[in-house]
């Protein structure tokens, strides 16, 4: 993230704490890390973070994600990169400008890398009528 739009958004973070359960989808302008469960779609204009104990079962468009739990999805759009982290454990279509896959990562489904940058984290529902 640069410099300026980590003041823009006052440096916060949202935090979706183990053991809390969310249905529905979370819209936000800033960093947000998921460490429980989040029945619907993420969408970030920055960095979400899926800790080891995070489920997201729905579509998520990010600028950047390091996964290190649990993702069901059709559709995760990355404007710029993704992690798979060791204990990843994605299931879905990946649409992204890098990919990093670490040894012991699990990841089935199709994966497109986008080498033009991508509208950061337009809703998934535009990206798929363009």
């Amino acid at each position: 993230m640069k410099e300026n739009e980590f003041r823009e958004t006052g440096g916060a973070v949202n935090i979706i704490a183990k053991g809390t359960q969310i249905q529905g989808s979370i819209s936000t302008s800033s960093d947000c890390r998921i460490d429980g469960t989040v029945n619907g779609n993420v969408i970030s204009r920055a960095k979400v973070i899926i800790g080891q104990s995070g489920y997201v079962e729905g579509n998520i468009s990010c600028a950047n994600i390091d996964v290190e739990g649990k993702v069901k999805t059709e559709s995760l759009n990355v404007s710029d990169l993704i992690s798979l982290k060791a204990t990843a454990c994605v299931t879905g279509n990946i649409i992204a400008g890098k990919i990093a896959i670490e040894p012991g990562a699990e990841f089935s489904g199709n994966c497109k890398m986008n080498t033009q940058r991508m509208p950061n984290a337009a809703p998934v529902n535009q990206q798929e009528k363009r």
